[in-house]
């Protein structure tokens, strides 16, 4: 396979610079040749500063293999276009590497319909800019300039586009929610997973219930929501039996993920919502640093969409990659109140402890 050689423009920052290459990653076909820094993204140009820019400029030009150059933020049309009439490469923004992942990793229906529609709320404030600007200024007022007649039909077509998403979408959400009837008429308890990208969701699920789902340290493995029951054997009152849960593992969160993409992937989201209780997984193998800025994201998605946080339970997962000792110093870090229990799936450390804190909960009967 042919790897398409990139440059990686981000920001000075290690968590920031390391998520930003994972995402690059993330795409197979991609190799990080170079990586520019860059404090500031909101010059009007280039978005980067334009020393920056001419810097850029001339490594590619010296490097004479450079395909692509990729912008760890948003930028608008006119810049993308700026940079790439500067430095002669393709120039691709966040949100697009971000698209252009989820797109990689959509095997549902429900989930390639969710990234068309974030793709179209990405594109729609581009369509008149674009015009603008192939049209070269030249694009004359009112009804007659060709330029405005093919961006109002491009701006109806995703509109049209948009509705008709929406539409199926909402036929999507009218099934999940017939189905969710009819399992809280069986009063099987609920618990979601949920998370950071590559926290170790996936790979609870398949431990709990026997599944075996793609998992990767790659962001974004998981794009749709999967449910499937397991039991818990238990001794209550000297009767032995054993009790059904479902349990929903989800898409993964990062960071300065758009708002329009948390939307376009809510209808998903929202079976966490309607969970007993939420099992939010936190990787413990990574710096306390980066814990600390993950655990803070997280929450602040949840609050986004509205989690009620009394079902939220913090899991610490891949222990076995650490120091027990450091399970305090995390717990502390993050200032969690409540309970906090340290797993891992590899070695089954602590899964013993995580299903008698799912019996213990009230909202099992036992």
């Amino acid at each position: 396979m042919k790897l398409t050689k990139v440059i990686l423009v981000t920001y000075p920052d290690d968590f920031i610079l390391n998520e930003a290459k994972q995402l690059v990653l993330s795409i197979p076909e991609y190799e990080i040749v170079k990586v520019f820094t860059q404090k500031y993204f909101n010059h009007a140009k280039y978005g980067i500063g334009s020393g920056k820019a001419e810097e850029i400029e001339k490594f590619v030009k010296e490097a004479k293999e450079i395909e692509e150059i990729i912008v760890d933020d948003h930028l608008k049309s006119k810049q993308i276009y700026n940079l790439e009439k500067l430095i002669g490469v393709s120039v691709k923004d966040r949100e697009r590497l971000i698209l252009d992942i989820f797109y990689t990793r959509a095997t549902t229906v429900e989930a390639k319909l969710q990234i068309q529609l974030a793709e179209i709320e990405y594109e729609m404030p581009r369509v008149r800019e674009n015009a603008k600007l192939l049209s070269n200024s030249k694009e004359r007022a009112g009804k007659g300039g060709m330029g405005e007649y093919i961006v109002d039909v491009h701006f109806r077509d995703l509109k049209r586009q948009m509705s008709f998403i929406k539409e199926k979408l909402n036929d999507t959400k009218i099934k999940r929610n017939i189905y969710q009837h009819q399992r809280q008429k069986t009063r099987m308890p609920v618990v979601s997973l949920v998370g950071y990208t590559s926290s170790g969701k996936t790979t609870l699920f398949n431990l709990l219930t026997n599944e075996s789902k793609e998992t990767s340290s790659k962001l974004f493995t998981t794009l749709s929501t999967t449910t499937r029951s397991f039991k818990i054997s238990h001794n209550n009152k000297n009767r032995i039996g054993e009790e059904g849960i479902l349990i929903v593992d989800t898409v993964g969160f990062i960071s300065r993920l758009p708002t329009y993409m948390i939307d376009a992937f809510k209808s998903t989201l929202e079976e966490s919502l309607v969970a007993d209780l939420i099992l939010l997984l936190i990787d413990s193998s990574e710096e306390i640093e980066d814990i600390r800025i993950k655990y803070s994201n997280c929450l602040q998605i949840l609050e986004e969409l509205n989690v009620d946080k009394s079902k939220l339970f913090t899991v610490l997962t891949k222990v076995d990659k650490i120091d027990t000792r450091m399970i305090n110093e995390i717990v502390g870090s993050l200032r969690i109140s409540n309970d906090v229990i340290a797993i891992s799936s590899k070695t089954d450390y602590g899964i013993h402890k995580l299903k008698t804190l799912l019996m213990k909960k009230q909202f099992i009967e036992t």
